[in-house]
């Protein structure tokens, strides 16, 4: 059964709403910042609460890019295991930014309950699910690392990671206690409100054509007005649609596409993901699965379900689904819907300099939740003060992505190659 086209999920079903009209008017700002997702809503509700003043410019709508398309799952820390975070970075930069990343999902369930943010928050952990032998062993090592750096992170073995499931399907997987899932866009929309209620001026529909700089202050140029502000801070990930600034950040565009089902009847929801854990799985072309609060099965996976690769992605969901729960087989998917991911080289998140108190954060390589909240917080914190020691990483005054174009089209190809055979078809 084909995927429909009800489009995305979150923008259905999601029950809080903002304010944000078109910038119709200069103005001057203490902070002004380019990008209306999870780092810079974050950001406006940072610097509003501290005082300042801030204008936020949203080329779309709030929450239009990878924040109100993101698979909803709060993880602490990136995708990397945390040695290699360190060897890439160094010892004491490495093993700071693990720490910053591991408190995440606290700093998301603060904001959550201080703003009373009402989005489907469950903080019942995740599971990180063994495909394969090899990625159980995968998970033993991650286990290990973990553990040595304090995390409450559990190794959990087949038979209960089926119980946790509902599904047979695994080897084995890592439960994080700290973790959980949300209703994305209604966090990225709950953020933006608070942010409103704190002061901030947020404006969607904003397309942001140029900024410079005059030697003072920031000059960003939106709708044909000019927001003059001391700092910048540009928020966009990957959903950068070429601003004139001088510089950009440099990433890879990944898509990473999304179905979900119609709600499951009650008897399986019993069964299946029971305590509402978030999943992702270990293999190279990663799947991930979850439940929303009406009991949809949320199928994802690497590649874009909008390109020319649709078609295969749409099938492989469906296989999968039977794959991992045949008892779901014929459940309809009502919702097809896909993101981009800004993916880094080394898979660790950038901060790049723009000039005096300009600053770029990108690169959460799927990771957008915990991360984009912790980078946005702290960027404010950093601009509004004028030193950099709240960064969660040292800010680069360039970074340099090889090959962007090639290897966007060799994760495509390789998703649809990958979906085209994996799993296999049923009978």
């Amino acid at each position: 059964m084909a995927a429909q086209t009800g489009g995305n999920l979150w923008r259905a079903s999601s029950t809080v709403s903002v304010e944000a009209p078109p910038l119709a008017a200069d103005a001057r700002a203490d902070l002004v910042i380019i990008g209306g997702g999870f780092t810079g809503n974050a950001a406006a509700l940072e610097a509003a609460r501290r005082g300042a003043s801030v204008v936020l410019l949203e080329a779309e709508t709030i929450g239009h890019g990878g924040s109100g398309r993101n698979v909803g799952l709060v993880n602490a820390g990136l995708w990397l295991p945390p040695q290699d975070v360190i060897k890439l970075m160094g010892r004491e930069p490495g093993l700071r930014l693990v720490d910053i990343l591991a408190q995440a999902p606290a700093l998301v369930w603060s904001l959550i309950d201080r703003e009373e943010i009402e989005c489907e928050a469950t903080r019942n952990g995740t599971l990180h699910l063994a495909h394969s032998p090899a990625g159980f062993r995968d998970l033993a090592e991650r286990h290990r690392q973990g553990v040595e750096l304090g995390a409450p992170v559990q190794l959990l073995d087949a038979e209960e990671t089926k119980r946790r499931t509902g599904s047979s399907a695994f080897h084995g997987s890592l439960f994080d206690p700290r973790a959980g899932t949300i209703q994305p866009l209604s966090y990225a929309r709950g953020l933006a409100a608070a942010a409103i209620r704190a002061g901030a001026k947020l404006h969607g529909a904003s397309k942001v054509t140029r900024v410079t700089h005059d030697g003072e202050a920031w000059q960003v140029t939106a709708n044909g007005h000019v927001v003059k502000a001391k700092s910048l801070l540009l928020a966009t990930n990957a959903y950068f649609n070429g601003i004139d600034l001088g510089t950009r950040p440099q990433f890879v565009k990944v898509g990473y596409s999304q179905f979900a089902t119609a709600p499951m009847p009650e008897h399986l929801r019993k069964n299946i993901l029971a305590g509402g854990e978030g999943c992702w799985d270990t293999a190279m072309v990663m799947s991930s699965f979850r439940t929303d609060r009406a009991g949809r099965m949320i199928v994802g996976g690497i590649g874009n379900e909008g390109g020319a690769g649709g078609p295969v992605h749409a099938s492989w969901a469906r296989r999968k689904l039977r794959q991992v729960y045949p008892q779901l087989a014929d459940l309809p998917f009502e919702h097809a819907w896909h993101g981009h991911i800004a993916m880094t080289g080394d898979h660790v998140p950038k901060i790049l300099r723009l000039g005096p108190s300009g600053l770029a954060c990108f690169g959460y390589s799927g990771r957008g939740i915990g991360p984009g909240t912790v980078f946005g917080t702290r960027a404010a914190i950093a601009l509004l003060e004028g030193h950099e020691t709240e960064l969660p990483v040292a800010p680069v005054e360039q970074h340099v992505e090889r090959f962007v174009e090639p290897k966007a089209l060799y994760y495509e190809t390789g998703a649809v190659l990958t979906h085209a055979i994996n799993p296999p078809p049923f009978s």
